[in-house]
């Protein structure tokens, strides 16, 4: 990396309160907040850019803008993926990512649905006396919970979901990288779909795993399994899922990712009985907002320092 500049002008797409979190860490340096309605038009002497999330850059130019700042140096996105960004963006630019910032409440929040399948939640609530019946429930210890995917959120999925006593099995593409004490490695993708009670899907989104599970995958699992997605929405081919849930196949589709989003009107999985949906939500706590001002202000004084800047997703 070249050496650093002596004086940086910080932009954001957040709001007042990021604004005053970065003055008081950088008092010598410019900060300007960008309305995300419009987020590539960036002050032309931007060196450093705190993106927001992919969304605030539906509407820009499938180029490099005219008056793009000449001396922007490096930016920060808040999520762990960079697939849905603009790839102007990361072809000019050094762009690290967010990655671990959400890793422990998207965890939180793919147990949440698993608990809530096996102990018939909400459906086991009553409002009336008239209600009170007999409820079957099932339990997570000694089910199989199959992760695709085990990097940062997988990770922490795994420690949970091995602290209720569940058999964890992965798979992940590179075979080289360590496991977790305590999670089984898949030898392979049909391996862990067949294996699967509850399947959870926490890879990258890559040309590579675009509609990996499609018609194919889900014929291999086990019939009724609860399939969760916390990952990306193109993971899954929505047409072949329709279907298996029409069967019966899936038993339970707990779904935070979609392709597109949000979906059209009207759009089947909103409303289907074996699918509960929610809004890409998993990734959203207190405090998601100061950590990734902390992981900026990290990297901010690494690029200072000329030091190797944490989670690039390119070099440049």
């Amino acid at each position: 990396m070249s050496d650093a500049v002596p004086r940086h002008v910080i932009a954001h797409h957040f709001d007042a309160r990021i604004s005053g979190l970065l003055r008081d860490r950088w008092p010598h340096y410019p900060v300007v907040q960008v309305d995300a309605a419009r987020s590539w038009q960036l002050p032309a002497e931007t060196s450093v850019l705190l993106s927001g999330p992919s969304t605030v850059w539906s509407g820009a130019p499938s180029g490099l803008p005219d008056n793009w700042p000449r001396d922007l140096r490096w930016v920060q996105i808040p999520g762990a993926g960079a697939d849905a960004y603009p790839k102007w963006l990361l072809e000019h630019h050094l762009v690290t990512t967010g990655r671990g910032l959400n890793s422990a409440p998207i965890a939180e929040f793919a147990m949440a649905n698993i608990l809530a399948q096996a102990k018939r939640i909400p459906a086991a609530w009553i409002r009336r006396h008239e209600d009170w019946r007999r409820v079957v429930m099932d339990t997570v210890a000694g089910k199989v919970l199959a992760l695709l995917g085990i990097g940062s959120v997988g990770t922490e999925i795994a420690r949970r979901a091995l602290a209720f006593e569940m058999r964890v099995v992965a798979f992940r593409q590179s075979a080289d990288k360590p496991m977790l004490d305590g999670v089984e490695r898949a030898a392979s993708l049909d391996d862990l779909l067949g294996a699967a009670d509850h399947l959870v899907l926490a890879a990258p989104y890559t040309p590579e795993t675009h509609h990996m599970i499609d018609r194919a995958a889900l014929a291999k699992v086990k019939p009724g399994v609860h399939l969760v997605n916390v990952a990306r929405g193109g993971l899954i081919d929505q047409d072949a899922l329709l279907e298996a849930l029409d069967s019966g196949q899936v038993g339970l589709a707990s779904i935070d990712v979609t392709e597109p989003e949000p979906l059209p009107a009207n759009h089947p999985l909103y409303t289907h009985s074996r699918v509960n949906l929610s809004p890409h939500v998993a990734w959203n706590s207190p405090g998601t907002l100061d950590r990734l001002v902390h992981k900026f202000n990290e990297n901010l004084t690494r690029l200072i320092a000329g030091h190797p800047l944490i989670d690039v997703v390119n070099e440049k």
